[in-house]
């Protein structure tokens, strides 16, 4: 995608604190009145948050967030330091576990998703477009 205003590419320390920073990378691209902000925060925070937990990035590494914004849809990209498996939004988790909800998360309010492995890295992307809702008569 050509870079416009919109657009924004970060790079980040591998660390816990640094995925404040991500979702600010998106809230700085889209503005707080932006009607996918908050959907777009949540998911670029699951994505940051898996980075560094599951990839080489949180190991001493660092991952990047992209975001490029347009009229008709958002796009967010994080590229880590690679895992050992690809990512995957199948497994189940139990009611009182806390973590392994971010991929369900991300396949149940994106408009679509998916991720490419190469070089040892992966990149992580989802987009979210603007939905109208009618109007309750």
């Amino acid at each position: 995608m050509p870079e416009s205003r919109n657009d924004l590419v970060v790079q980040l320390p591998g660390v816990p604190a640094q995925v404040s920073k991500a979702r600010g990378a998106v809230a700085a691209v889209l503005g707080r009145d932006h009607p996918l902000f908050d959907d777009c925060v949540l998911l670029t925070s699951e994505l940051a948050t898996n980075a560094i937990l599951h990839s080489q990035s949180g190991d001493g590494g660092s991952f990047t967030v992209s975001v490029h914004a347009s009229g008709t849809l958002v796009r967010v990209c994080v590229e880590d330091g690679g895992s050992d498996g690809p990512p995957c939004a199948c497994r189940t988790t139990g009611l009182q576990a806390t973590s392994g909800r971010g991929l369900p998360l991300l396949e149940a309010l994106s408009h679509r998703w998916g991720y490419t492995r190469e070089n040892g890295t992966t990149t992580v992307w989802f987009e979210l477009v603007p939905v109208a809702v009618p109007a309750l008569v």
